[in-house]
């Protein structure tokens, strides 16, 4: 797997990757545009969401409806280390939700491959 990353304009750094460009730009406090998410907040973004396509993959193979069924991301910032130290996910589901499958919604939304990546980091190398 090869990505491109390329700059363009102030602070909006992009990526190419299989055909599609992901952009990120910085907030105007940060001297960005805010054209486009910072990149630590698509890594936030790739947490939840990831967890929501396992969510939502598990419903649709047992026929389960999804319409109401949200995540609630919350992320805990310590101010001594400047670093997300907590980061927990609720999946809310319809009052409507078959209870025998509330386990399973959860153990679904655990198999993000985003979730295993950080639980088992890859090392990171940069060179020029």
């Amino acid at each position: 797997m090869e990505m491109n990353i390329f700059f363009e304009g102030r602070k909006r750094v992009n990526a190419e990757f299989n055909g599609q460009i992901i952009g990120t730009d910085q907030s105007t406090h940060a001297g960005g545009e805010g054209t486009s998410p910072a990149p630590f907040t698509l890594f936030l973004v790739s947490i939840g969401t990831c967890a929501g396509i396992h969510v939502k993959s598990f419903c649709q193979q047992h026929n389960l409806p999804t319409d109401g069924i949200t995540i609630t991301q919350k992320m805990n910032y310590n101010y001594k280390t400047r670093m997300v130290d907590k980061i927990e996910l609720k999946v809310n589901l319809p009052k409507n939700f078959p209870e025998k499958y509330k386990d399973a919604v959860v153990h679904a939304a655990n198999l993000c491959s985003v979730k295993e990546h950080l639980l088992n980091p890859p090392s990171i190398e940069i060179t020029t």
